[in-house]
């Protein structure tokens, strides 16, 4: 009698993103993996005791890919940005599971050095600690909205992106102006929500990280005559 071939976590782990390439995480299971390594399902649940384990573990792996060769550069805000894009990036290979990076999160080390190098630069940024935690969180949404929103959109068929488009040019382009005369006054500049990804990703980014530096560095009243550095009348 053969016995069958014994497989590690990390070749479980690979074969799971490979099926996960063709396939999405909803319609992903345990059973299918099982398939294609040519084993049982109850061999794999030695390693992960449930789906939503083995979609967390792959999902953190490819922070850890992101996470590779990363160095801290520039000032916090400069760091956070370089640290999203690259998050960004990797999920961009693998769009179909940013949703379940967004939606399970994930405990292992590349979520834990993701999290190290926000929480780091925040500090840098001068924030109190009382508030880096809230400041944080709200970053931490913010980047995995856009990218699980952007996955989304580049995970569709050819097909369904024309037949998209198709629906936007009408909705848009043949709005009544009596009814939606805002619309159909900026209908040839409107942009469908496919359009200049990453510039709006970089764009509200931005704004989330002016908005903490506002914070702590509020601007002082126009002509009050008063030096920044030594607080006297100059």
């Amino acid at each position: 009698m053969t016995r069958r071939r014994r497989w590690s976590t990390e070749e479980i782990l690979d074969a799971a993103a490979e099926l996960l390439r063709t396939s999405d995480a909803e319609s992903f299971s345990v059973r299918k993996l099982a398939a294609a390594l040519g084993t049982d399902s109850s061999s794999l649940y030695r390693h992960f005791r449930s789906k939503t384990e083995l979609l967390r573990a792959v999902a953190d792996r490819i922070l850890a890919a992101a996470m590779d060769g990363y160095r801290p550069e520039g000032d916090w805000k400069q760091r956070i940005t370089a640290l999203a894009l690259r998050v960004r990036e990797a999920f961009g290979q693998q769009p179909q599971l940013a949703a379940v990076w967004g939606r399970y999160a994930s405990g292992g080390t590349g979520s834990r050095l993701v999290m190290e190098e926000l929480l780091q630069a925040l500090r840098a940024s001068g924030l109190p600690d009382e508030e880096i935690p809230a400041r944080y969180h709200r970053i931490a949404v913010l980047i995995a909205s856009l990218i699980a929103s952007e996955a989304g959109v580049t995970t569709i068929t050819a097909e369904e992106y024309e037949q998209g488009m198709e629906l936007f040019r009408v909705a848009v382009l043949g709005a009544n102006p009596e009814r939606f005369p805002a619309l159909a006054h900026f209908a040839r500049d409107v942009r469908p929500l496919g359009a200049d990804r990453r510039a709006a990703f970089e764009e509200i980014l931005a704004a989330q990280l002016a908005h903490i530096e506002a914070a702590i560095c509020p601007s002082r009243p126009t002509g009050s005559g008063v030096s920044a550095n030594d607080g006297e009348p100059k």
